[in-house]
């Protein structure tokens, strides 16, 4: 099947005018009319960001963020709208084989990157080829773009419509430019005590899409979470990152909160190479000594879900088909069978935090609080030990416990879950089929994968971002996308008396309609 660029085109400009139509939606609260200008501000907590795809380390804090900012200044080739549809970006059209493992995609005319150089076949396939899987070549020839794949490939598009897959040139100095609505026009940092970094970026007069109604976004990088709410609060910010723990502080005050699909799993791995951790015995114990509801409803205030899948339920469709239940007495039954100097007391178990924050720390303190509660022995390791992608578990002495944020990466659950287990180290079970790409097929690969228990997820959350009184036309993903290029700035002040009776002044939850998996949509 195909998508016509003519189709794309219109629903392009039809995005701008929506934020028109608000207007005669909006009458009677008072709204002002859609307004080209300003600058948007920005504040996130975190700080070593990049701009780089290729320097991205899937599943972390960090690389989401930087793939949040990233689509300010690039495009890909196709795009996935809030109602699960695959939309053309830089991609007019597409087409494969009856086995999906030939797709071809033909480029968008007249295209051209922020330098004003244009975009080629050529581009695409440099930018692309070192961010695919394994086995997926890419090349391109005149306008058109040719992916081959050693296994079927039924979900191209949810891949290259999620994570590094941006498409990007290189100018002069070996600097990345793009094609999105914005651009970098200046990058400094302070000297005080916070180490804060700053960018300014412009708007892409020539952008294809359009331009953005902003002049400028200025982003404020490394501000704890207390400063960033202080600047939200005091009308210094317009869009900051709202921390878990004070969403509820920022509802009480009628502050404007907008929350995506849960994205962001803390879940437990155990090192299987570390004596301990080959105890069959002893991981189910500490699985079933996991309290998640508890973790999520009082430690996160209920700002979270209780985990029990690696995938969350809006990308699989299947988690709720999993036991999430606490079983203490089964733990305690499990445990009396092991030795008593195994994670005992005086040889407890240590458990390294490889996750940032101390919203990561609070997590394992409850875990190890669980465990106790069964009788196993855990000691948090007070120093945290960053981690790196695709690392082999350390052998010897090392930590047998390791808690982890992971941030979904991809659309495709199939894709995603390989992504996980590789960055992880995860060894699946003999006969999985990690090949399948159907919903079934991946509920049972998660199933067996689940059934070793070397993996515990133990909560799901989603990214929080306070909106400021002025920011109009807020049409993020579920996911957790920001279409920024379709924000406007109300510069009215009077704005801020009207938040508390607007309907969007609640702190909301949005979920997609539909699973990008399950949707079945395709070109």
């Amino acid at each position: 099947m195909r998508s016509t660029d003519l189709l794309w085109r219109a629903a392009t400009r039809l995005a701008r005018v929506v934020a028109l139509c608000t207007v005669v939606l909006a009458t009677a609260s008072g709204a002002k009319h859609p307004r080209y200008g300003g600058t948007l501000r920005i504040e996130l907590r975190e700080a070593a960001l990049s701009f780089d795809p290729r320097t991205w380390r899937p599943g972390t804090l960090e690389s989401a963020a930087s793939e949040k900012l990233a689509a300010l200044l690039f495009d890909r080739l196709v795009a996935l709208d809030n109602h699960g549809h695959f939309r053309p970006q830089l991609a007019s059209e597409w087409a494969h084989d009856s086995e999906s493992r030939r797709w071809q995609f033909h480029l968008r005319e007249g295209v051209k990157f922020s330098d004003d150089s244009p975009l080629t076949a050529l581009d695409v396939a440099a930018a692309l080829q070192p961010l695919l899987p394994s086995g997926i070549q890419v090349s391109g020839t005149g306008n058109a773009i040719t992916l081959l794949s050693s296994r079927p490939l039924p979900d191209a598009l949810e891949l290259l419509a999620s994570g590094p897959f941006f498409i990007y040139g290189t100018a002069r100095g070996g600097t990345l430019v793009g094609t999105g609505p914005f651009f970098v026009a200046e990058t400094s940092s302070s000297n005080s005590e916070l180490k804060t970094i700053r960018y300014v970026l412009k708007a892409n007069e020539a952008c294809w899409s359009g331009r953005p109604f902003v002049d400028a976004i200025e982003l404020s990088l490394g501000l704890p979470a207390l400063r960033r709410l202080l600047d939200w609060q005091l009308g210094k910010a317009d869009l900051i990152e709202v921390a878990p723990e004070l969403v509820r502080r920022a509802r009480q005050e009628s502050l404007r909160v907008w929350a995506s699909a849960p994205v962001i799993t803390y879940a437990l791995r155990i090192d299987t190479v570390q004596p301990a951790g080959s105890n069959a015995a002893l991981r189910e114990a500490l699985s079933h000594s996991l309290d998640r509801a508890t973790v999520a409803n009082v430690l996160l205030q209920k700002q979270a879900e209780p985990a029990a899948t690696l995938l969350p339920q809006w990308l699989s469709g299947y988690a709720f088909l999993f036991d999430v239940d606490t079983n203490l007495e089964r733990a305690k039954e499990l445990r009396a069978t092991l030795p008593s100097g195994l994670a005992s007391g005086w040889q407890p178990l240590h458990l390294q935090i490889e996750a940032p924050g101390e919203l990561a720390k609070l997590v394992a303190e409850r875990v190890a609080v669980n465990a106790r509660q069964a009788g196993i022995g855990v000691q948090v390791l007070s120093r945290p030990m960053q981690r790196e992608g695709s690392t082999t578990p350390a052998t010897g002495s090392g930590p047998t416990l390791h808690l982890f944020a992971w941030h979904v990466e991809s659309l495709s659950p199939r894709i995603e879950l390989d992504t996980l287990l590789k960055s992880m180290a995860i060894t699946e079970p003999t006969g999985t089929n990690a090949n399948g790409a159907d919903v079934s097929q991946v509920f049972n690969r998660e199933r067996q994968i689940m059934a070793e228990r070397t993996i515990f997820p133990i909560v799901s959350l989603p990214e929080y971002t306070g909106i400021g009184a002025n920011v109009r036309n807020w049409l993020p993903s579920p996911w957790g996308e920001w279409h920024l290029a379709d924000v406007w700035l109300d510069s009215t002040e009077s704005n801020a008396a009207e938040t508390s009776a607007a309907p969007d002044s609640r702190v909301t939850n949005s979920r997609p309609a539909v699973s990008p998996a399950a949707s079945g949509a395709k070109p």
